[in-house]
């Protein structure tokens, strides 16, 4: 269509045009469903020049299984997750779904993909994953060439499959490119590869710049260069790039309709190749998922999510609304869900969350509470406790890594003795070993970290009398403490049960404080109705160092844990990442208090953190560097 002389009315032209965005606009809002901030609108974080390296087309061609059923397949990779529709009946489900992956320099380089049989109401089965880094597999193969990867069992992580695969990465000078064409195609209905005057004038309105719209004809003929009536791609690209210099066209996305930053170029570009559909023919995966396990529920799920019963969110008290935790996993920056029991959840969210149930819990459940704990305990302590151990492997299949442990199953007599497990030597490696200046992670764990008091109760402690004075204790003068940094290590059932010492230095004393054995998950912890940290039995420790001055561990109990127990003693010299003590049977948590100014946090676990989102961690990760060191290096 490019002699200006389109017999089309303008009628079917605009016809044509709203039913080829409608196409593009539903399968991005079926992608951004989820991606939304703490207002709940759309929230795309701004990218730098600096970190963009580039968008990779991941497709996912097939699989081949070992028995028939309808498959789907997830994809998750950082904080999204997208999934394929479901397959035929058959062992070897073809696919052919794609998705655009935006690549940045420090961002998420590795892609999880899950593979789920679909032959349940709400909850489909995890039968196998993989695990791809985009990066190495461009590099090691030609240009969207397909390969195969064999799918692992997340409990025994023996071959179960296959997936194959194919991915290519556009570099950001041919995302700029490229980005011209992509801009054109959405009106050029002959596919000829320029714009007629009509066509031209549908995409001025599709930008939704009311003041470019009215001058449509200035902006065409300036485009057209050569005077011969049409634009071309080259043409359009010299518009895009001059206007966004003086004044820019573009408002909103063409595909989508999201309003666009006009000052960043950049962004807006992203924003839109990422909403383009590439013509491939091959099914665009459904997106707005936070997890694997979210995209693989079944429409009794969707269901409870309509009917408002489950929920799936992160972010200021979502913890104790949501019905599914949701963290980060740090070494992947992925999402990842926490696995809880449906009625376990139901059960606390009644107690901690009403003014009843704590009402109860004031009038003798606390004494219930401790009498239970005591009572599991012993259980736990019994020959028969050992037959519960591989139904709870099986439940946690995908987050205990039995190769990592020292002994082998048969080994252990006791749950107990299974849940207090040791790890091989090397199992969890301590960063930077030898520099006592740098500290490190307690504990396997979902980590909260605040630079002050006053940050953690803003984003995460909601308890209604939650002190530093409080958590110490009346034995522990707290004045060293008052306006320190606090880092909270909360472990859950599935973790590995010992901890460890982050810093280097010497245990000046313990101190037992008496209390209650609430729950330390999130759904009490962000409860205003009580404070399970200044209430809840606990062991504080205090350790002298060199580089930190004075550091309050504290060591917390919680519901089904009645016995903290301790490996080192007052005046011991420990180095950072040896074991300090460990946990018997339940989730629990050690607070960690520094003195004021004595140590900048990893930027990555207080940004998480101010988002009131858990970061996933493991014994000796950097937990952050004593500010002396930073004071020495500035004056040096």
């Amino acid at each position: 269509m490019g002699n200006g002389n389109s017999r089309e009315s303008k009628e079917s032209r605009r016809t044509r045009l709203r039913q080829k965005l409608q196409k593009f606009r539903s399968h991005r809002l079926l992608r951004s469903r989820y991606s939304r901030n703490a207002t709940g609108t759309v929230n795309q974080r701004a990218v730098t020049a600096e970190d963009f390296s580039g968008i990779a087309l991941l497709t996912l061609i097939r699989a081949d299984m070992k028995f028939k059923d309808k498959w789907l397949a997830c994809v998750s990779f950082g904080e999204q997750t997208f999934r394929t529709e479901i397959s035929d009946t058959t062992e070897k489900p073809v696919w052919n779904s794609e998705k655009k992956l935006l690549l940045e320099k420090n961002g998420p380089s590795l892609a999880r993909i899950s593979v789920f049989e679909t032959n349940k109401l709400s909850r489909n089965k995890i039968v196998g994953y993989c695990e791809l880094d985009i990066f190495d597999f461009v590099v090691q193969e030609p240009e969207s060439a397909s390969k195969s990867f064999d799918l692992l069992d997340p409990a025994s992580s023996k071959v179960v499959g296959s997936i194959f695969l194919s991915c290519a990465i556009e570099d950001p000078v041919e995302t700029e490119k490229r980005f011209a064409k992509r801009i054109l195609s959405v009106v050029d209905y002959n596919e000829d590869g320029q714009l007629s005057f009509s066509e031209f004038s549908d995409l001025i309105r599709a930008f939704g710049n009311l003041v470019a719209a009215n001058k449509k004809e200035e902006l065409f003929r300036a485009a057209d260069l050569n005077g011969d009536g049409v634009v071309t791609i080259d043409e359009l690209a010299a518009l895009l790039a001059l206007q966004q210099e003086k004044e820019p066209i573009i408002n909103n996305c063409p595909v989508c309709g999201e309003a666009l930053q006009l000052s960043d170029k950049l962004n807006a570009m992203i924003h839109m190749t990422l909403c383009f559909d590439e013509g491939t023919g091959n099914q665009v995966m459904t997106g707005g998922f936070l997890t694997d396990r979210q995209a693989s529920y079944g429409w009794m799920f969707k269901l409870s999510e309509w009917t408002h019963l489950s929920t799936y969110d992160f972010g200021l008290n979502t913890g104790s609304s949501a019905s599914h935790i949701v963290v980060i996993d740090r070494k992947s920056k992925r999402l990842v869900e926490e696995l809880i029991d449906s009625k376990i959840v139901l059960s606390m969210r009644a107690i901690y969350q009403s003014k009843i149930g704590l009402r109860l819990m004031d009038q003798g459940a606390k004494e219930i509470l401790q009498r239970l704990s005591e009572k599991q305990g012993k259980k736990m302590n019994s020959v028969e406790s050992a037959q519960k151990i591989p139904s709870f492997l099986d439940f946690f299949k995908d987050q205990i890594n039995m190769a990592e442990v020292k002994y082998p199953l048969q080994h252990f007599k006791t749950f107990n003795e299974f849940f207090i497990r040791k790890l091989k030597p090397g199992a969890r490696p301590i960063a930077y070993m030898n520099r006592d200046d740098v500290a490190v992670c307690s504990a396997d764990c979902r980590l909260m970290a605040f630079q002050s008091v006053e940050d953690s109760t803003r984003f995460w402690i909601k308890g209604r009398k939650f002190s530093i004075r409080g958590l110490l204790g009346k034995s522990v003068n707290p004045d060293a403490f008052l306006d320190g940094s606090l880092v909270i290590f909360r472990l859950a059932p599935q973790d590995y049960h010992r901890f460890h010492v982050p810093v280097s230095g010497v245990i000046e004393k313990f101190v037992d404080v008496s209390g209650s054995l609430y729950t330390v998950n999130p759904i009490a912890v962000n409860s205003k109705y009580c404070n399970v940290f200044t209430e809840n039995k606990r062991s504080v420790v205090i350790i002298s160092t060199a580089e930190f001055g004075k550091v309050a561990f504290v060591a917390i109990g919680a519901t089904m844990v009645g016995s903290i127990s301790f490996v080192r003693k007052e005046g011991d010299h420990v180095k950072k990442g040896d074991e300090l003590g460990y946990f018997s049977f339940g989730g629990s948590t050690v607070i960690c208090v520094f003195e004021k100014d004595t140590i900048r946090i990893d930027e990555d676990l207080l940004a998480n953190s101010g988002r009131s989102l858990e970061t996933l961690v493991s014994v000796g990760m950097q937990l952050g560097v004593s500010t002396r060191t930073l004071a020495r290096s500035t004056l040096t």
